[in-house]
């Protein structure tokens, strides 16, 4: 699309009322990818669908074995089920009757653990712990095994004067290994949850998770055109605030949508919120303004304020999508609960800062920070407002220098956080704000109730950095 021509009057109309698209399939995508993440959180949609599938599969199955009944071949028919319609009933009473139980016990295991998780570690885990993909499929097997025996159970006749007697013996046998699948399911779920519930495996989950997810969101290919913020133009630059439509978190925005709805209007749209950030409704969470520079008429900005809202997914629970700060939330949020009065728990402490460490650590070589996204004309259409390095630092000393310098341990592994971050920080991005970070830890240590030696140990450990030979 060729650039839009304006006049040189900022109080003429500059772009037409027209509504620009927003690109549905973009919006849909996003959309999609939201709501995917919304329900890999929960736990029953898997248990659902395996009912569903299990009802639909116990109705078809006994016409195949009215079909196969007399067809079958006594080499078949010797691995299926053998008795009568009386045992049939009997069987598929006693594995929906166990099935029950056996689900009732899983959700209340799980139930426990989840309890367990929110009061020892954080609440913010709780969402790690619901993804579990072991505990949805090994819900969704119970509870098939139990909607297929009783679907099953309503096929067995017995015979009458009026009726043949008929039993389902694939049907039957199917639901006999599907109980006995339970029981191994049942084993291996008691293993997967005492392993789950160590904070080894809860710190490598939340690990791994915030680790894709800056993947995603500092993608180390192409070249981003990185900014400051408000770099462009001052606050009076002839910007128009752009208000939220909706209260709750901002989970993701489609830039490229933005981008596009932007250049219809010729307009520059600058973030100023960023996802995981709370949001208001009727409060400003970016700004726009033309492109050449002007204040927007009003039908101009009505659409597109109009279109920007359509591009933005908002929602009460902060999720993985596009959230960079969510997982090193997290592990801040399990280290400061562990150095609590009420917990003390240092050695977890000191586990979760070890991996706020190499989380910091491994963006020390990826782009960072606010970027452009420009259009087909190179023209700058959007400020993409994404947190940098130094700001992911802030956020975990701004806790730490608060919890951790009380505790030795926790006080010394916050410091050599600091000296692995000048480690790896060989271009030298991070130098005046680890400066500043390691000023205010001397000031905290000195402050602090640890021993006087082992306070200037770590003070030495500050002084000294990082020793390259």
């Amino acid at each position: 699309m060729p650039p839009v021509k304006h006049h040189s009057s900022a109080t003429e109309p500059r772009a037409t009322a027209k509504k620009p698209n927003t690109g549905l399939t973009a919006r849909v995508r996003d959309g999609l990818a939201n709501r995917v993440d919304s329900l890999r959180s929960q736990l029953w949609p898997v248990p659902l669908a395996a009912i569903i599938l299990a009802v639909a599969i116990g109705q078809l199955l006994p016409y195949l074995d009215k079909e196969l009944d007399s067809r079958s071949a006594s080499e078949v028919t010797g691995w299926l089920f053998g008795g009568g319609p009386e045992a049939a009933s009997n069987l598929l009473q006693t594995i929906a009757g166990a099935m029950v139980t056996v689900t009732s016990l899983t959700f209340s295991l799980t139930m426990v653990t989840l309890q367990l998780a929110s009061s020892q570690f954080s609440p913010r885990v709780l969402r790690t712990f619901t993804r579990d993909r072991i505990v949805h499929n090994t819900l969704a097997l119970f509870l098939a095994t139990f909607a297929f025996s009783l679907t099953v159970l309503r096929s067995v006749r017995n015979a009458t004067d009026s009726f043949e007697g008929f039993v389902p013996r694939i049907s039957t046998t199917l639901a006999f290994l599907l109980a006995v699948a339970s029981v191994l399911a049942l084993v291996a779920f008691l293993s997967h949850l005492a392993r789950q519930i160590r904070v080894e495996s809860m710190l490598q989950t939340v690990f791994d998770e915030a680790e894709s997810t800056l993947k995603r969101v500092f993608a180390d290919t192409g070249d981003p055109d990185l900014v400051k913020p408000g770099v462009l133009a001052g606050p009076g630059a002839g910007f128009r605030p752009l208000e939220s439509p909706a209260s709750g978190f901002l989970l993701s925005v489609d830039y490229d949508a933005v981008c596009k709805v932007a250049a219809e209007a010729g307009a520059f749209v600058e973030f100023e919120s960023t996802p995981g950030d709370s949001l208001v409704r009727g409060v400003p969470f970016a700004r726009a303004r033309y492109s050449a520079g002007g204040e927007l008429g009003d039908e101009a900005f009505a659409a597109l304020s109009d279109a920007v809202a359509e591009c933005i997914f908002t929602g009460f629970e902060r999720t993985s999508v596009q959230d960079a700060t969510l997982g090193l939330q997290q592990l801040l949020d399990i280290a400061c609960k562990a150095l609590s009065p009420g917990i003390n728990d240092g050695t977890t402490a000191v586990h979760a800062i070890g991996h706020v460490s190499a989380l910091l650590c491994a963006l020390a070589e990826r782009p960072t920070g606010p970027y452009l996204v420009r259009d087909g004309t190179e023209t700058a259409r959007v400020l993409v407002l994404r947190p940098g390095l130094e700001d992911m630092l802030e956020l975990a000393m701004r806790q730490l220098l608060r919890y951790a310098m009380d505790d030795p341990r926790a006080a010394e592994r916050t410091v050599k956080m600091l000296v692995e971050l000048a480690w790896v920080d060989r271009a030298g991005k991070l130098a005046a704000p680890l400066r500043i970070q390691a000023g205010r830890a001397g000031q905290a240590l000195r402050h602090s109730p640890i021993s006087g030696s082992e306070a200037g140990k770590l003070l030495a450990l500050l002084d000294a950095g990082p020793q390259r030979d």
